[in-house]
């Protein structure tokens, strides 16, 4: 019955898809982050229903004229510029057999991100888009917080078996980084019913992440919280409930959870924590060894341990996406990262500015906030967790270049524009944006 349903959901989509392909970029995002098939039984759980999704998505989009050109800002060529390198160093991977298949799937994970950008042009898209990440992850949190409660958080929350976030580290790092969207597109919501689902899932997000049992995802976790503390509207209301929450938690918190955060603070005396600084000395070795290409995809074997390790017996993954980015693609890699990151920040911090100071563009309000802290979470979560190249991540990179293109177009037709009125927009649009300028007659 699962399977049925789930089929049917996304064949039902390919043919709306194939007319407004920004619907496939929607139920490719679901499919993505939420795996409904994972829950399924049978064929469906390997059926490949995203690339089914991706491909009519691409006939679609070859065939419409709904949409934007691909934006020339530093965001979009540091993408494109990774993309090459991500070529470019594969030949020269220490590990061929895995490297080939990594390169496949970082591939699909960048064209769709470029797909993104190019369909997602109007806000209520982009508003689609942003409740539809946020849901497909935060319905997994409330998933889990129900789970919390019904056993005692005696066990450890994961992700769909067989996903993408079916590890706990995994499902805390999207977890978090899932957080500042469930809030913030709440306050938004005009819709009862949504605003309440909306707000059900961040609260579950915070107790599936606590109960992961994983420590980078905790720090992210209070990261985040001091984050939308600070740009809470109400500080001292928010300061009494986040205060009030951690003393309910302590209350209901078993005592293999706190041994397991205290090794945060006793990290020597902790194998896992050792056997990563032992990794990410690795990782700086090869580049050291190797700047231009680094190791390549998937290079943690053991042969490139012994030669490169401190310990070479002791083989881990290196468990950050900075050291991670070091040593697969080396110098280059790394600082083409990094600025991707800077800038992705800084551009948010920007756009906060612009539109604190147009009154049209109070419906993004809040999407600055919620993206910057995104990434924020995906940053402190990356240092402890080896994922570079993660597609939430990514998608907050397109959130905000689409963000960017939406603020800057009235500012633009302003400059070039006469008077304007205002006139309603039909029916469907959504609330939130049922005001737009025209040019006078």
């Amino acid at each position: 019955m699962r399977s049925f349903v789930v089929l049917s959901i996304i064949f039902g989509s390919l043919p709306y898809t194939l007319q407004q392909p920004w619907i496939g970029v929607l139920v490719f995002s679901w499919i993505s982050y939420m795996n409904p098939h994972k829950y399924a039984w049978g064929f469906i759980r390997s059926f490949p229903v995203a690339m089914i999704v991706a491909i009519v998505t691409l006939i679609g989009m070859s065939m419409t004229k709904d949409k934007q050109r691909l934006p020339k800002n530093a965001a979009t060529l540091l993408m494109i510029g990774l993309w090459i390198l991500f070529v470019l160093t594969t030949p020269f991977a220490f590990n061929q057999q895995e490297a080939w298949p990594q390169l496949e799937k970082v591939s699909k994970i960048l064209l769709m991100n470029f797909v993104t950008i190019l369909l997602i042009n109007s806000k209520v898209k982009l508003r689609y888009l942003l409740i539809v990440i946020a849901l497909s992850v935060g319905l997994i949190g409330l998933k889990g917080a129900v789970w919390v409660i019904r056993s005692g958080g005696a066990h450890r929350v994961y992700g769909p078996a067989g996903s993408f976030l079916e590890d706990n580290n995994d499902l805390a790092l999207a977890l978090t980084m899932a957080l500042p969207l469930l809030l913030y597109l709440a306050k938004d919501e005009p819709r009862q019913w949504l605003r309440w689902l909306l707000n059900a899932c961040f609260v579950g997000s915070i107790i599936s992440t606590i109960f992961t049992y994983s420590r980078g995802g905790f720090l992210s976790l209070v990261l985040v919280g001091s984050l939308l503390l600070i740009k809470a509207r109400y500080k001292s209301l928010a300061a009494i409930a986040f205060i009030v929450g951690i003393l309910a938690l302590t209350l209901i918190l078993p005592q293999q959870w706190t041994d397991r955060m205290n090794t945060i603070e006793t990290y020597q005396e902790d194998g896992s924590a050792m056997g990563r600084l032992n990794a990410w000395r690795t990782a700086i070795n090869i580049a050291l060894s190797r700047p231009l290409t680094g190791g390549g995809f998937e290079t943690w074997t053991p042969e490139v341990f012994a030669r490169y390790s401190p310990q070479g017996w002791n083989v881990r993954d290196v468990h950050s996406s900075y050291f991670e980015m070091l040593g697969e693609l080396g110098f280059i890699g790394l600082f083409m990262f990094l600025i991707l990151l800077a800038y992705s920040l800084l551009t948010a911090l920007r756009l906060k500015w612009i539109v604190r100071r147009n009154p049209d563009l109070q419906w993004a309000q809040h999407y600055p906030d919620m993206l910057q802290v995104a990434i924020l979470a995906y940053m402190m979560g990356g240092a402890f967790l080896g994922r570079a190249y993660f597609d939430l991540f990514y998608h907050m990179v397109a959130s905000i270049v689409i963000l960017g293109q939406l603020v800057r177009q009235p500012q633009t037709a302003e400059s070039k524009q006469p008077a304007k009125v205002r006139a309603p927009l039909s029916a469907y649009a959504h609330p939130a944006t049922r005001v737009f300028t025209v040019r006078r007659n």
